[in-house]
């Protein structure tokens, strides 16, 4: 969506495909990083952007045990918005949506789920699409599949990711927040168990993390044990627990870690998670993709309006941006091997890694995670013609 909105600004024609009728999904990604709200700032977007209901994270606190730390520190960013918003993903890609209507070149379809590449030759010419009055197909000078980690049209291409592995999965759920309860985002590890609580107004997005694979026998002791281990890691009163009336309440998200090793085929280029799946560590995965997507907009509204798109040209975003994402995966997997993993695993008492007990120390040193997640390794600006232009 980032990407089209983007490029039909530029003037390029761009044709979204969303599979669903609409953008309603619980449990997504819902981190507007600042990085990504500097990028509203560029276009202009950035006051009517704030004026969505959203909540301003400007501190991260986690407790290893009976030590709590301030984790990050994001007042300190050398931007307007020094804070993550979160805001459900619907309201932003609604947000977009509305944006790049404005623009005569750009083109959304709804309830039209991408299932196969059209090929003239070895180049990838188009996608094949299910509708619901049928089949379409769809022809275009680049294909871009921005389809997620489950990628339809990478996996319809051939091309090949290497797996890294992860020692854990997720397990979401909502519970009521009064407005007596802390505003902090908190993140909780004990022995076996680490908690994550985002402040979303009146409820708290609550993650669960779990041994990789055991959501299965986790439903298997029942829905009231659940409960009770949900109960001693709460800040407040345990009652609140029993708000998980039923294990549709609770949705798994399976953690995979994971890197194309070409992003490209001639006619094709795949960007966010259908190039990269990011561990949830620091919740950058949305980041990471509107990079990209920026990244590609950049590089490319030029030749597609010219008609004169070259392999060169998607080679060179994949080597623009294989550098943050390499360096962010393995921060993430240093972090899931090293204190994620050992938690899961411990029998005894949680002691923090060293570079908390230092940020205890030194509080100044909290503005080093911040800036890796709310930056990332290598942010992107939007091009000036595209911050320029009109959509003509």
């Amino acid at each position: 969506m980032m990407l089209g909105v983007l490029l039909a600004r530029a003037g390029v024609d761009v044709c979204v495909l969303e599979k669903h009728k609409d953008f309603f999904r619980d449990f997504r990604g819902d981190t507007i990083h600042p990085s990504t709200l500097r990028m509203m700032e560029e276009l202009g977007w950035l006051p009517e952007f704030l004026k969505l209901p959203h909540q301003e994270v400007k501190r991260l606190y986690m407790q290893f045990g009976e030590t709590r730390v301030e984790m990050a520190d994001f007042t300190h960013l050398p931007l307007t918005t020094k804070f993550i918003a979160l805001m459900p993903q619907w309201d932003f890609l609604n947000f977009l949506a509305e944006k790049g209507r404005a623009y005569p070149h750009f083109d959304l379809k709804m309830n039209t789920e991408a299932t196969g590449l059209v090929y003239d030759g070895d180049r990838v010419s188009g996608v094949r699409a299910k509708t619901p009055d049928g089949p379409v197909t769809i022809r275009a000078d680049l294909v871009v599949a921005a389809d997620g980690r489950h990628s339809t049209l990478r996996a319809a291409a051939g091309l090949v990711s290497e797996n890294f592995g992860a020692p854990m999965d997720v397990m979401w759920f909502r519970l009521p927040r009064l407005p007596s309860d802390t505003e902090e985002t908190i993140g909780r590890f004990d022995a076996g168990r680490i908690f994550i609580m985002l402040q979303r107004g009146d409820y708290w997005q609550c993650a669960y993390i779990i041994p990789k694979g055991g959501d299965a026998s986790i439903r298997a002791e029942g829905l009231d044990t659940f409960r009770k281990s949900v109960a001693a890691l709460l800040p407040f009163d345990a009652a609140r627990a029993d708000a998980i009336s039923d294990w549709d309440h609770v949705k798994l998200l399976t953690v995979v870690v994971d890197r194309l090793k070409t992003w490209t085929r001639p006619g094709l280029l795949c960007i966010g998670d259908a190039a990269h799946a990011m561990s949830p560590v620091g919740g950058v995965g949305v980041n990471l993709a509107v990079q990209d997507a920026v990244a590609a907009a950049n590089r490319l509204w030029q030749p597609l309006k010219e008609g004169d798109l070259q392999m060169s040209d998607l080679r060179a975003i994949q080597t623009r941006r294989t550098f943050p994402t390499v360096a962010t995966q393995r921060l993430q997997l240093a972090i899931q091997n090293r204190v994620i993993s050992k938690t899961l695993k411990a029998k005894g008492p949680i002691k923090p890694p060293l570079f908390v007990r230092l940020t205890s120390t030194f509080p100044f040193l909290a503005r080093l995670p911040a800036r890796l997640i709310g930056l990332g390794f290598r942010p992107e600006h939007v091009a000036a013609h595209i911050r320029a232009a009109d959509g003509r």
